[in-house]
């Protein structure tokens, strides 16, 4: 299970928000316009070796604020045991499913090796997670039912402060690969990790146009249709140096 290097050349493309004067996208070409896409149930081989039906959900997975844990909320309790495995646990009492870690800060819970809204395989409601089934269930996009830190895999977005010589600021907005880094220190433990896999990047189309509605909920419509432009402009003129080095030669 190969992977490619942690650092890699990377083509960057900068452009003003055109929704928002004050901020700047700084866009990894070299990221959006790969063949990533997942393959949980698909040869994915797990974080851990010792739980490869798991993905990356072995972890449980933290909320990035208040009101991310309540849109959360507002799903888990459209869930039944039909289509939640571990309802029965998650529901015995208010916020069962809800745990902190040794900082304090809230997060799914773990429930017997991995994310309680993990469905193992054989349930018969179905493999994988229980709120990105809700979704596909009710028409919806995985990204309104899941944790943020879930539906943003395999994207990172990051922001920075910048003053100008001249004394004028703009916020940074990156929007990267989500690479082992992204996870903190644990994740160099990680016994494999798909971003870097060549197995993973094994898509038809890019992942700026398999990732379209993730991108645009990111860095909204206007910011998405100028990062698609550039993209198509980087894919017809760019040199070898520019492909993901996990991507298909």
């Amino acid at each position: 299970m190969v992977e490619t290097d942690l650092v890699i050349p990377r083509v960057y493309v900068e452009f003003q928000d055109p929704a928002d004067e004050t901020q700047v996208f700084k866009c990894d070409l070299t990221w959006l316009t790969s063949r990533y896409m997942c393959i949980f149930g698909q040869g994915c081989h797990g974080i851990y070796k010792d739980r490869p039906d798991d993905g990356c959900c072995t972890l449980g997975a933290h909320f990035s604020d208040k009101d991310d844990e309540k849109r959360v909320r507002s799903f888990v309790a459209q869930l039944s045991p039909e289509t939640w495995q571990f309802h029965d646990v998650g529901t015995r009492k208010k916020n069962a499913w809800i745990e902190k870690d040794e900082d304090g800060d809230r997060k799914t819970a773990v429930h017997e090796g991995a994310c309680i809204f993990l469905n193992r395989a054989g349930f018969e409601g179905g493999y994988g997670c229980a709120l990105h089934g809700l979704a596909l269930r009710k028409g919806m996009e995985p990204l309104e039912t899941k944790p943020d830190v879930c539906w943003q895999l395999p994207i990172r977005r990051l922001f920075r402060d910048v003053e100008l010589p001249d004394g004028t600021e703009y916020t940074e907005v990156t929007i990267t690969e989500y690479d082992r880094r992204g996870w903190g220190p644990g994740g160099h433990d990680f016994d494999w990790y798909c971003s870097g896999s060549p197995d993973a990047h094994v898509a038809p189309d890019p992942l700026y146009i398999t990732n379209r509605p993730e991108l645009i909920e990111l860095m909204g419509r206007a910011g998405y249709d100028e990062l698609e432009r550039l993209c198509e402009e980087h894919l017809a003129s760019r040199s070898a140096l520019a492909l993901h080095p996990a991507d298909p030669r």
